[in-house]
């Protein structure tokens, strides 16, 4: 398997944006519309959004398979010792080849590395990925309503995983 997972180059962000919305288009239509969507999109993964997320701290790396951009995710040092997942996204063309397990391995490396306690992320309540999570080890630690403007909520379940130190 031929795949690359390194930090995002900052010439590569429109080119992530693009798949974003590929992404998010195909996966979330269903589960919160199309207005949420296209809303969710300009305010979290436009280009401004993403490079704001890097001037705050966020780490974002690209995942190419076979030398295609496939995926994506980002993540923020939290200090409470937590590595916080804040995207993580996989073309639906890539799902089933075990990127997904090679991305969170490597998320889980870096979570070592920085001395972390936990891994934690958000997700949907109505998304079919919360199967995946449980049996990534990632436990539900509770239930989130983030009221994100105009009239949209973000209903998540909260998500959290041991680190287990090396």
């Amino acid at each position: 398997m031929k795949l690359k997972i390194s930090p995002l180059n900052l010439t590569t962000i429109p080119t992530i944006v693009a798949l974003a919305e590929e992404i998010w288009h195909e996966h979330y239509t269903p589960i919160i519309g199309a207005e949420q969507v296209f809303y969710m999109l300009d305010k979290f993964q436009s280009e401004q959004a993403v490079t704001a997320q890097i001037n705050d701290g966020y780490e974002y790396f690209e995942v190419n398979f076979e030398e295609e951009l496939m995926g994506y995710f980002s993540l923020q040092l939290r200090k409470n010792d937590s590595l916080f997942i804040s995207k993580f996204y996989l073309a639906k063309s890539a799902r089933g080849k075990r990127l997904g397990s090679a991305m969170f391995k490597h998320i889980e490396t870096l979570a070592i590395e920085q001395k972390c306690k936990t891994i934690d992320l958000t997700v949907n309540k109505y998304n079919p990925a919360y199967e995946v999570y449980l049996k990534l080890g990632f436990s539900n630690v509770g239930s989130i309503e983030v009221d994100i403007g105009k009239g949209y909520i973000m209903d998540d379940y909260l998500m959290q995983k041991l680190v287990a130190p090396v």
